[in-house]
C-alpha cells in the first residue's frame, strides 16, 4: 500500500507544484481495490436540484477530490468534509466543494469525501462501508501530509446532516479500525466541526431515515448503541464543534445538545451554537458566512488554525 500512496502523490507532484489548478479528484483506495465489495454495476447518478444542491445517488465507487489553496499560502491545516444526505444521497456542492473552497480561501486544504452509500447490493456489510471509508481518508490524508504541506497534528473532519453522523464516528470509532492498516497510522481526527449533525441513532432522538438507510429495518440494540455517538464517547474523542438550529424539524437539535453533553462528561473541549431559527442545512438562515465564521473562530481559539 505504501508503493501505491507513493505512486499517487508522483502522479500528483506537478499539480501541487505549479498551483495551476483548485482541486482534483482521486480513488479513495489505492489500485481501486474496496474493501468489504461486492461484484456490481456502477450506477452512480447525479441530478441538479435548484433548492438544494448537486445531488449523487449510488454512490459505490469512494473518491477523494483536494482542494488546495491557489492564491493563499498553505498553513498545514487540512478539512476531509463529509456531506449530507440522509445516506440516500449526497449533497456534493453545498454540502462539499462550497465549503472547500471557503477554507481555502483561509490556507486551510480541504479534501471532499463522496463515501459510499449503504447497500446490500455493492457491499458485503452495508454498516461497515461507510465508516471504512472516513477511516481511509483520515489515513490517506495523514500518511500524504508532508507532501500536501500539512501538520498531522491538524487533520480535522467535518460533517453535515448524515454526513455530521459519519464525520462522528471517526471521532468516536478511530480505535476500532475496519480497514487495512499494516503501517499503523493513526486513525483519528484532531478535531470535529459538525453541522445539524444526526449522532444519534436511538428512538428517542435519532434520525430514523438516517438509521434505516444505514442498518436497515429493525436493527438490534447493539448495532444502535455502536453507531450512536453520545454513546461511545472516551476521553480520548477528539474535540469538537458543534452547530444545529432549535427549530430543526428534520434533525432534533437533542442531537447535538447530548453529544455536547457526553463530551463535556469525558472532559473533551467543545464547542457548541443553537440558533433559536433555521431550517435544517440552514437554506436560507442562518447565512454561511454567520455559522461559518463560528466555526473558523472556534478552530482559532483552539489552535487548529
Amino acid at each position: 500500500m505504501k508503493q501505491a500512496l507513493f505512486n499517487l502523490v508522483i502522479f500528483f507532484m506537478p499539480f501541487f507544484a505549479a498551483d495551476v489548478a483548485a482541486q482534483q479528484r482521486f480513488p479513495l483506495y489505492p489500485e481501486g481495490k474496496i474493501p468489504n465489495s461486492r461484484a456490481f454495476k456502477d450506477t452512480e447518478e447525479h441530478k441538479a436540484d435548484a433548492l438544494v444542491d448537486s445531488l449523487a445517488f449510488n454512490v459505490s465507487v469512494p473518491t477523494l477530490t483536494v482542494f488546495i489553496p491557489k492564491n493563499t499560502a498553505v498553513n498545514g491545516t487540512a478539512v476531509i468534509i463529509c456531506p449530507g444526505g440522509g445516506y440516500h444521497v449526497l449533497l456534493t456542492k453545498r454540502e462539499g466543494s462550497d465549503a472547500a473552497m471557503a477554507f481555502n480561501k483561509l490556507g486551510i486544504t480541504a479534501f471532499v469525501l463522496k463515501y459510499r452509500l449503504p447497500s446490500d447490493k455493492t457491499m458485503e456489510d452495508k454498516t461497515t462501508g461507510p465508516l471504512q471509508d472516513v477511516q481511509q481518508a483520515v489515513k490517506l490524508v495523514r500518511e500524504n501530509a508532508k507532501k500536501w504541506g500539512l501538520n498531522p497534528g491538524k487533520i480535522g473532519i467535518m460533517g453535515y446532516s448524515a454526513g455530521g453522523h459519519l464525520a462522528s464516528l471517526a471521532g468516536t470509532h478511530f480505535s476500532d479500525p475496519k480497514i487495512e492498516n499494516k503501517e499503523s497510522t493513526s486513525l483519528r481526527p484532531d478535531f470535529m466541526l459538525l453541522i445539524n449533525p444526526v449522532i444519534s441513532f436511538t428512538d428517542r432522538i435519532g434520525h430514523k431515515g438516517s438509521r434505516d438507510n444505514y442498518l436497515g429495518p429493525g436493527p438490534s440494540q447493539d448495532k444502535i448503541s455502536y453507531f450512536s455517538s453520545e454513546l461511545q464517547v472516551s476521553k480520548e474523542t477528539p474535540p469538537a464543534f458543534l452547530v444545529h438550529s432549535d427549530a430543526d424539524q428534520v434533525v432534533p437539535v437533542a442531537n447535538s445538545l447530548e453529544f455536547y453533553l457526553a463530551l463535556k462528561s469525558k472532559d473533551v473541549p467543545a464547542g457548541l451554537h443553537i440558533y433559536a431559527k433555521g431550517e435544517h442545512g440552514f437554506l436560507t438562515a442562518p447565512s454561511f458566512e454567520e455559522w461559518f465564521g463560528r466555526c473558523v473562530y472556534w478552530m482559532r481559539s483552539m489552535s487548529f488554525l
